[in-house]
């Protein structure tokens, strides 16, 4: 990644599901200087297993070449369902950094509670690898995974793109847009074709 252009530019992707069967992701495309030029929106199934799928489909829709990384707000979302990043990464062509706030002790626990049996599900989690710490100019650090990338480029990006707190603009505007879809639209209708624009 060439993180000292002016002119970098992320996707940053969130969802929101709010204990609907759908949960509705948004993508952001917003540059270094905080300037949106782009949206792609879709849904997955909550509990599912096919958010890899949608995020390049999403990713894909946009058409966008000039994108620099996807920065995935989460790498488990919708109650467990669990992000191929490798496999986005592979599929779209670009670096792919996965945040998180909260220190944990993982996930495995839970997911064999919830799925139990569901050793495709337990083993796509332990595949995401281990988190890394991200100390932010804010003063305040977060969690993040990379992939196709360097650390030194994760927490450089991340420091890029994090002004307030310790949520990264492109994740944190894509949750809020997230968030107004799904309470605004019915449940079951949500994002029936989902689009970009």
């Amino acid at each position: 990644m060439q993180l000292q252009k002016q002119g970098i530019r992320v996707l940053g992707i969130s969802e929101s599901f709010a204990h609907h069967d759908w949960s509705v992701l948004c993508g952001v495309v917003m540059r270094r200087d905080l300037h949106i030029d782009g949206f792609c929106f879709g849904k997955v199934r909550v509990g599912g297993m096919d958010a890899t799928a949608e995020i390049i489909r999403m990713i894909t829709s946009l058409g966008r070449q000039d994108v620099n990384a996807i920065l995935l707000n989460g790498c488990v979302i919708a109650w467990y369902n669990v992000i191929n990043p490798v496999e986005i990464m592979e599929k779209t062509g670009f670096p792919v950094i996965c945040v998180s706030y909260k220190d944990s002790n993982g996930l495995s626990g839970h997911i064999r509670h919830h799925f139990p049996g569901d050793e495709e599900r337990i083993k796509a989690y332990k595949d995401l690898g281990e988190r890394m710490v991200v100390p932010l100019k804010t003063g305040l650090f977060l969690y993040a995974r990379g992939y196709g990338c360097s650390d030194n480029e994760v927490i450089k990006l991340c420091r890029i793109f994090t002004l307030h707190g310790k949520i990264p603009e492109p994740v944190r505007v894509a949750r809020l847009c997230a968030r107004t879809i799904m309470h605004n639209t019915n449940a079951g209708k949500i994002i029936d074709n989902p689009s970009s624009g």
